[in-house]
Formats: C-alpha cells, structure tokens, sequence
C-alpha cells in the first residue's frame, strides 16, 4: 500500500532560472500524511479552496512515498 503526503508550499518568483525542487524546494506551510489517495485528494481539495491557492500564490502537491508491503 502506498502512502501520501499532501503538502502546501509558497510559489516562489520566476527568477528566470530553472527551477530543481531537490537542490531548492519551495518553502513547506502545512503537510499532511494520508493512507490512501483518496484521502489524500480530500485533503488536496480542502487546501485548494484556501485563498491564497487560488489566488496563486501557495500550491498543492500530492507525493506518493513509498509502499508498504502487504503481509500475508
């Protein structure tokens, strides 16, 4: 089973370079763990309704972090 993380980061300004979210992410505001994707879309869309989502100035992101491996 795999695990998600729903997170609300700032948009950081164009600076017209190339942007690398491994060598510098955007700032984290709030983050959140959910065991499904379907919990994790819930979550995804309560931050969506934030203002400054959809002003443009914070996004959402849903990242898959692995799996747990079912024992049986």
């Amino acid at each position: 089973m795999t695990r998600f993380l729903v997170v609300l980061t700032d948009v950081r300004p164009i600076d017209g370079s190339w942007r690398n979210e491994r060598t510098c992410p955007e700032r984290r505001r709030q983050v959140v763990g959910a065991s499904s994707r379907e919990a994790a879309e819930r979550i995804a869309g309560a931050f969506m309704a934030l203002g400054m989502v959809r002003a443009g100035r914070q996004r959402v992101k849903v990242i898959a972090i692995g799996r747990r491996h079912a024992r049986g």
